[in-house]
């Protein structure tokens, strides 16, 4: 496989690549670079934060605003150790799924429990069986909070969760009936959960009177619901398209999508359409090769990978976060990030070509102090908002030296930027040829072309 290709590779499911370990993979084929992948990837290990209080202890009304305090707390330690496990990912394409699948699965909540609980049905599923997994998440205490389902009582149904489900996470718009919000938010009464944050059907809640979806009768339920959209291909061919946006092109080839949805149904097995997807000769066509806009987070790991460093302190890795627009386990609405073009403006752009300098170079920044964990900077020429931070870090220089060793100058550029050089930057970068290795490093992290993969 040639260095080009697996560089694309390793930028679509994970956040680059160095040349150490490309050069360790040039030579092998496709399939055992892709089977290689997997297989680290076959285990889950769970993202957890040590919590000192558990779900007994929210029934004590006397004690559930300090609880409430410390789960904040904890949110943003969870945020921290998630960006940790992805600066060093021993599960590389299953935390790159657990990415996809959080702005797929959208949720948010302000209990760590939930959270933590959520984030990693999640990860274990990520290259699973779909049909499981969207039964799983209809179960899952954080998502039933989320999306009012808690509230979907036989008396007077809450027709959220149904719609979210075939809007979002099976069919999309346009694939369902009035009707059949109704009928399946019927089915699901009653789904609730306990103070252990376990799924309970409360029976005297639940409709078990016939309901009528998408043209079958039946005395159903949640799971029956779910079973007969995944009947219909057009759910296949959902969340194909959502794969291919998110891992190929955001423009869709329907001819790909075809395929892809003959690998997919009926089984929805995740993982056979990943490795249909990654081993397919047109995943590595030039036409998929960076054009895509990394996301935020994307964007800030793949700096990490080309030179470790470590915030030190981790108030300034929310602030990060923040200003870049996507801080984790805080997605905007129950559609999530939009990603695409969506994912840079004005704002974002500057802060996107400043950063790699500020976090190598341990430079000043300029915010906004509206808000914490939850808000968004919104405008950057209010002079009355603006302030600056210095961000501190510790840079491993070393490490980037000891992978980057035997790679020029020239060899660098090659290595960082996968997309094509437009001539003013050529001209720029071949200008500056004669700064340190580690200079240039930061130039190239800097520019525009940086943003895509």
């Amino acid at each position: 496989m040639e260095a080009k290709h697996i560089k694309h590779l390793y930028n679509r499911i994970g956040f680059g690549i160095t040349p150490n370990q490309t050069y360790h993979l040039v030579g092998l084929s496709k399939k055992e670079i892709v089977n290689q992948l997997f297989n680290t990837s076959k285990n889950t290990t769970p993202l957890t934060v040590k919590v000192d209080f558990n779900f007994n202890d929210l029934k004590d009304k006397t004690r559930r605003r300090e609880l409430v305090k410390k789960s904040k707390r904890k949110l943003k330690e969870y945020n921290i150790a998630w960006i940790d496990r992805l600066f060093n990912p021993a599960e590389l394409l299953r935390e790159k799924m657990t990415l996809f699948w959080a702005n797929h699965f959208v949720c948010k909540d302000n209990n760590i429990l939930l959270v933590q609980q959520y984030n990693n049905l999640l990860r274990k599923n990520a290259l699973g069986n779909f049909g499981d997994f969207v039964t799983k998440m209809a179960k899952e205490p954080a998502m039933l909070k989320y999306l009012n389902n808690r509230q979907n009582v036989k008396q007077n149904p809450n027709e959220n969760f149904a719609r979210e489900l075939m809007e979002l996470f099976t069919l999309g718009q346009g694939n369902y009936t009035e009707k059949d919000i109704k009928e399946s938010a019927r089915a699901f009464t009653g789904y609730s959960n306990n103070f252990k944050g376990e799924f309970i059907l409360r029976k005297k809640k639940h409709d078990y009177d016939e309901k009528e979806f998408m043209g079958k009768t039946g005395n159903f339920y949640g799971e029956d619901i779910i079973e007969i959209i995944l009947q219909q291909k057009q759910c296949a061919r959902f969340i194909s398209n959502k794969i291919y946006t998110y891992f190929v092109n955001d423009n869709i080839n329907k001819d790909h999508i075809n395929q892809m949805v003959s690998v997919f149904y009926p089984k929805y097995d995740i993982k056979e359409l990943m490795k249909f997807v990654l081993l397919s000769d047109w995943f590595y066509a030039d036409e998929n090769i960076g054009v895509k806009i990394k996301s935020p987070i994307e964007f800030l790991v793949g700096i990490n990978t080309i030179v470790p460093f470590t915030i030190n302190n981790k108030k300034h890795t929310f602030l990060i976060q923040r200003l870049l627009g996507q801080t984790l386990l805080n997605p905007p609405n129950v559609a999530g990030w939009k990603g695409g073009r969506n994912w840079i403006d004005s704002n974002t752009i500057v802060t996107r070509l400043r950063l790699p300098s500020v976090l190598l170079n341990n430079a000043e920044i300029s915010y906004s102090d509206k808000g914490e964990f939850e808000d968004t900077v919104t405008d950057f020429n209010e002079k009355k908002l603006r302030k600056k931070v210095a961000i501190a870090t510790i840079t491993k220089w070393n490490v980037f030296t000891e992978n980057f060793k035997n790679i020029t100058i020239d060899e660098l550029t090659q290595q960082i930027i996968i997309t094509t050089i437009n001539s003013g930057t050529a001209q720029l970068l071949k200008d500056t040829k004669n700064v340190s290795k580690q200079d240039f490093c930061i130039q190239l992290l800097s520019l525009p072309e940086y943003q895509l993969c």
